[in-house]
């Protein structure tokens, strides 16, 4: 039984949304950020379970689609997805309860990316946005979470809501740090994405699938691989300015084997032989930052 439905939720790919907030936390800790240790849970949960309920989805409609069989009868594997969401969802009105409306809102518009990535009448999956997408909600979104419910208040941004306005003020050195810090998830995440559908896309324009390898064609290796230098560059630039540990510099040296990882994908984009070095590559730049960010604390 739970095998089977940790077949269904592939529960080996949520590095994305593990790593995130891993190396969120790492840089919590490493700036000896105070931590809200019962908000920080509640929103794991409910980030974990939205990212099961996610693939819950897409797991269901594409069997549906295709006439494959699924780890449970459907029945069984519709209430699986309606639980996972009730329950991420709930968990994630509990931390806005307990925090304020931005978590609410920008938690909310998580929980219907989730839903809405492969369901509905255009799913995201099917538009050139998927890239663009994952990369925001797990890249950014989960950073930011992390940070705003960790950090005093007004730390990243002050609003006053009346029915007459809504006065927003941003706070531009702390959203810079955010970005920079996020660079790297959201370019780790969008190149599996990429990878993904430049390998399906001969396969995907017979089904009208139209993600964004089919509308820039080649170009699509030129930003694979730009995607992961412009994270070496995010690193260097955030050790530079201090928000990373000077040690965390040693991740640059990754970059020898993911451009041996770019220059094989480039040769062959074949599902079952090159999909595999984008996750590769992640594990590889997310990994040494994340194992770097907290040896940097042990030697604090």
């Amino acid at each position: 039984m739970i095998k089977r439905f940790l077949d269904y939720v592939e529960i080996r790919t949520k590095i994305t949304s593990l790593f995130a907030f891993v190396m969120s936390l790492g840089l919590l800790l490493y700036k000896d950020q105070t931590m809200n240790l019962g908000n920080t849970l509640v929103f794991f949960c409910s980030m974990f379970l939205i990212d099961l309920a996610t693939t819950a989805i897409n797991n269901y409609i594409d069997t549906k689609d295709g006439n494959l069989a699924l780890p449970f009868n459907r029945k069984t594997a519709l209430f699986i997805i309606y639980a996972l969401l009730f329950v991420g969802g709930s968990l994630g009105i509990i931390l806005a309860y307990r925090t304020d409306l931005v978590v609410l809102f920008v938690g909310g518009l998580c929980f219907l990316c989730g839903v809405f990535y492969t369901y509905g009448p255009i799913p995201i999956s099917r538009q050139p946005l998927g890239e663009v997408l994952s990369g925001v909600f797990y890249g950014l979104f989960i950073p930011f979470l992390m940070f705003y419910i960790n950090t005093p208040a007004g730390t990243f941004l002050e609003y006053r809501l009346s029915f007459e306005e809504i006065d927003l003020k941003l706070k531009i050195v702390p959203i810079i740090a955010l970005l920079l810090f996020a660079a790297v998830p959201f370019c780790c995440t969008a190149n599996i994405m990429l990878a993904n559908n430049m390998c399906d896309v001969e396969k995907d324009i017979k089904v009208k699938r139209h993600t964004l390898p089919y509308y820039i064609g080649k170009n699509s290796i030129r930003l694979f691989a730009g995607l992961y230098y412009s994270c070496y560059a995010a690193i260097l630039l955030m050790c530079i300015v201090k928000i990373l540990s000077p040690l965390c510099l040693l991740a640059l040296l990754t970059i020898y084997p993911v451009e041996k990882n770019i220059r094989l994908f480039r040769k062959k984009q074949v599902k079952s032989e090159t999909f595999v070095v984008s996750i590769k590559n992640y594990i590889t730049i997310m990994g040494s930052v994340t194992l770097l960010l907290f040896i940097s604390i042990l030697m604090k």
